[in-house]
């Protein structure tokens, strides 16, 4: 992974680590959520049997891997930015764009997590449930969803502490290895050392 901006902060390194753990399980959650749907699809078919809630587990487990994967996306640089004009920019004005976008993206953020406080709060407060067969309390899965956009939240407050000393400093190398777009170099790198260790598991598996 090219975290070498990353790994100069103790705090970013530790946020990475953390978020990498919530996109797991957000991951399994989604797993969790299709083999439920598949169980579902073939009682019925063979059985006249079914859950009479996968539909409802697998879009709350939907929002809530959303959630969860946000901070490790963005401290993955994997977010889209359209980025046409950006490499023709000056390196500087670039970098300044950069740290914008960091701004922009965590405001925004603080937003959406004050509103979906909002509506987890409200719910807790009138005991809420979804209006289905499972009758299930609204707080749990928004709970769980919030604490993802809480997360989110406290990652870009790293991320926006440490590209602004960055960028007061000058160390615009750094600053893009943060939060500058991908370029098509590191892409291809890591591209490279996947493919690196997928050979070398067909090999371990073949002496095995």
């Amino acid at each position: 992974m090219n975290l070498a901006a990353q790994k100069q902060w103790a705090p970013l390194r530790l946020a990475n680590v953390l978020s990498q753990y919530a996109v797991w399980a957000a991951g399994s959650l989604l797993i969790a959520s299709v083999l439920l749907i598949c169980f579902d699809v073939v009682a019925r078919k063979f059985w006249n049997f079914t859950t009479g809630g996968a539909d409802e587990l697998s879009s709350f487990a939907f929002a809530i891997s959303t959630s969860w994967a946000l901070a490790f996306a963005t401290l993955q640089r994997a977010n889209v930015r359209v980025d046409v004009l950006y490499q023709k920019l000056p390196l500087k004005l670039a970098a300044f764009l950069d740290w914008l976008s960091v701004v922009a993206l965590g405001v925004f953020m603080v937003f959406l997590t004050y509103y979906a406080w909002d509506v987890l709060a409200a719910s807790w407060i009138q005991n809420s449930t979804a209006n289905s067969t499972m009758a299930t309390p609204l707080w749990i899965p928004q709970g769980m969803w919030f604490i993802g956009l809480a997360w989110m939240c406290i990652v870009m407050t790293l991320m926006l502490a440490r590209s602004s000393y960055l960028l007061v400093t000058g160390d615009i190398g750094a600053l893009q290895l943060l939060c500058g777009v991908r370029s098509a170099q590191e892409e291809a790198q890591e591209e490279a050392a996947n493919g690196e260790r997928l050979i070398q598991s067909e090999r371990e598996q073949v002496k095995a």
